[in-house]
């Protein structure tokens, strides 16, 4: 059976009510973005060449254990994890 394109109804996208504008943007007062080689964190330059602050960002670490509940199958091994964030 075909269905003819006078058959079909223009609906409106499922997700259209979803969509905004995009909001204002924010010119950043940094003109140039280099890497340390020593600390290898990105350094913001002013078009002076000064160094702009950028403010300080969290940072985050985590661990893992392994554990085996059968020691001749490698199939059965599971883990712990946890977290840390500041």
């Amino acid at each position: 059976m075909t269905t003819s394109t006078a058959q079909l109804t223009a609906g409106r996208p499922w997700a259209a009510d979803r969509l905004a504008p995009y909001p204002t943007t924010v010119k950043r007062p940094h003109a140039t973005v280099t890497i340390d080689p020593a600390t290898q964190l990105g350094v913001f330059r002013d078009r002076a060449g000064q160094v702009v602050e950028m403010g300080k960002h969290g940072t985050s670490s985590g661990t893992e254990t392994s554990t085996t509940t059968n020691s001749d199958s490698a199939n059965d091994a599971g883990h712990d994890q946890d977290s840390n964030q500041d």
